[in-house]
């Protein structure tokens, strides 16, 4: 007589993960505010495209057929939401994506690597698409056209120089970011050494400096810093940003493409202007 030996259990591993996600919120009245959107998705076409959004309805508090019919409003434009943020514990059924609970900002300490947070501004290598990682006015100590240097000129400081190190928050990246790249740098500045191509983004709390050219999208100021900026030796960006205050391509004037500028907030208005 013969048995069969028995089979081992294997066990379910269950782990936390966290992500990025972009918020929505949508305000009264809906359709100016659907009109608005549609004009930044016009003017930014994908740039929703397969990011996970949360749609907060915190401030509307609009009804379960309300919500559904927005959840639709929003499909039709290619944004696909992924969960609710709503208080109250409202049951809102299977058919619409799950109530979040708890949500919080994204900070450094969920976000960047403990190495990174304890230690200097490591360079930063192109490892795949995604990583997770700022006004003018002629006052003293703005940053001038003079004050950008190609990388190749640190190449003839003498070797006893001392060169300041990035500031711990700072993200530097050496090498051009690619078409499709997503840079996500949730506290403090982006440099990049190189270019930043067409397709490209580059989103960050603090500053945005491109020792080359950009042409991919520059957003900077990301969780409310009104004082950001974003730096560029040569514009022919598809959108420069701050504080979610924007400019296409579209709507530049001529006279800032193809120059070094810097884009910053004056009096709560996005100003794109030339170094001199």
């Amino acid at each position: 007589m013969t048995f069969a030996a028995p089979l081992e259990a294997k066990s379910i591993r269950f782990r936390a993960r966290s992500f990025v996600a972009f918020t929505l919120t949508p305000e009264a009245p809906l359709d100016v505010w659907l009109e608005s959107l549609d004009r930044w998705v016009g003017n930014s076409p994908g740039y929703f495209a397969g990011r996970p959004v949360v749609l907060d309805l915190n401030v509307l508090k609009p009804e379960v057929v309300a919500i559904e019919a927005l959840v639709d409003l929003l499909g039709q434009r290619g944004i696909r939401i992924y969960a609710i943020e709503l208080d109250g514990g409202a049951e809102l059924g299977a058919h619409l994506p799950p109530v979040l609970v708890g949500a919080k900002e994204a900070t450094t300490d969920g976000l960047l690597q403990p190495s990174r947070k304890a230690g200097r501004a490591d360079d930063a290598t192109p490892a795949g698409d995604t990583k997770a990682a700022g006004d003018i006015k002629a006052e003293a100590g703005d940053l001038k056209a003079g004050d950008l240097k190609p990388a190749s000129d640190a190449k003839a400081q003498p070797k006893d120089a001392k060169i300041a190190a990035p500031d711990a928050g700072t993200l530097m990246i050496r090498s051009p970011i690619r078409s499709g790249q997503l840079i996500f740098h949730p506290h403090g500045d982006v440099i990049v050494l190189g270019s930043v191509a067409s397709g490209s983004e580059i989103v960050a709390t603090g500053s945005i400096h491109v020792y080359g050219t950009l042409r991919g999208r520059a957003s900077a100021g990301a969780q409310g810093n009104t004082a950001a900026r974003v730096f560029c030796r040569r514009n022919e960006a598809e959108l420069l940003s701050v504080d979610g205050w924007y400019c296409t391509a579209e709507e530049m004037d001529p006279s800032v493409r193809g120059k070094p500028v810097q884009a910053f907030l004056d009096n709560g208005m996005l100003r794109i202007a030339p170094f001199s």
